[in-house]
């Protein structure tokens, strides 16, 4: 009998692994702009505190040079610098540019992680939501599910619509960028560290909070993967320099496959992103022209 049971117990235990490996994977990225590590240290977030302390965080993250919106955010999302994606300042168009990408796709946009998952796994569902109008531009839409801009730098209805998502697609491979730009528009209208700064910060922790609930709530949250990024710092009301207040910035990922490290200071680049999101996938084929890396002991 003994036998038998540990038979029963093999077979039982293969069955569990099996069901796992065929969860499939989902990422929520929570973007903050003009989140400074210095906002991050002084600011009260406890919903971000309690999903962080289950992996890996960063406050010495660096930008890519111009500590700008618009040229940090496509480096997040193509694993690249504006040397290669080039992207180099908020003005940037599909139509008028002064430095050419070294690499595009057939519609003349740099690869992103959208396009690369969409090619490796066509049945992934993707996602954006943005409040700041320019965000998309570097982008090729095709690439996503669903897209939807708040105005107003308005970002409630974005997390609503981000839970809904993800909730429609738990049966699919699915990827979520979810993006307000209130925090960096309260640096510029009051000055980086004023008091409105640190509120803007702590009233998107509530609202992280709400959507994290709302996850646990319905049982996705255990099998997603969370990463919390940002562009940029800022000094008095602007940024684009290279002080620390700008050049440093938190950068944070829980999930399954992440190990529960809390602080870290090894380097880390928002280049580095998108190989992040490439390894939680499992994406096999990467463009040449990534720079980025997989940072050092974020995985287990």
């Amino acid at each position: 009998m003994r036998t038998n049971f540990l038979k029963m117990l093999v077979l039982t235990m293969i069955s569990f692994s099996a069901i796992a490996q065929k969860i499939p994977a989902k990422v929520l990225i929570i973007g903050l702009d003009g989140f400074s590590s210095e906002g991050f240290k002084t600011a009260k977030h406890p919903n971000l505190d309690k999903m962080i302390a289950d992996g890996v965080l960063s406050l010495t993250t660096r930008p890519v040079m111009p500590s700008v919106t618009l040229p940090n955010w496509t480096s997040h999302m193509t694993g690249s610098g504006p040397e290669e994606h080039g992207i180099t300042s908020n003005d940037w168009t599909l139509e008028k540019h002064p430095l050419a990408s070294i690499e595009t796709d057939k519609d003349g946009y740099y690869p992103s992680i959208f396009k690369v998952l969409k090619d490796e796994m066509p049945s992934s569902k993707i996602a954006y939501y943005y409040n700041w109008k320019e965000l998309i531009n570097p982008i090729n839409r095709k690439y996503l599910d669903e897209v939807y801009f708040e105005d107003k730098d308005q970002y409630q209805q974005s997390y609503q619509k981000a839970y809904d998502f993800l909730l429609k697609n738990r049966q699919s491979p699915s990827l979520v960028f979810l993006y307000s730009v209130h925090t960096d528009h309260a640096g510029h209208s009051f000055k980086w560290m004023s008091p409105e700064y640190i509120k803007a910060i702590e009233d998107a922790d509530v609202e992280i909070g709400i959507l994290l609930d709302k996850l646990k709530a319905s049982g996705i949250y255990k099998d997603t993967h969370i990463l919390l990024i940002t562009d940029h710092g800022g000094v008095n009301q602007g940024h684009g320099g290279v002080s620390m207040a700008e050049m440093q910035i938190p950068w944070a990922i829980t999930g399954p496959k992440i190990r529960k490290r809390g602080l870290i200071t090894e380097f880390n680049s928002n280049k580095n992103t998108a190989l992040v999101l490439a390894k939680i996938f499992g994406i096999s084929k990467l463009p040449s022209s990534w720079t980025g890396v997989v940072p050092n002991g974020v995985f287990k």
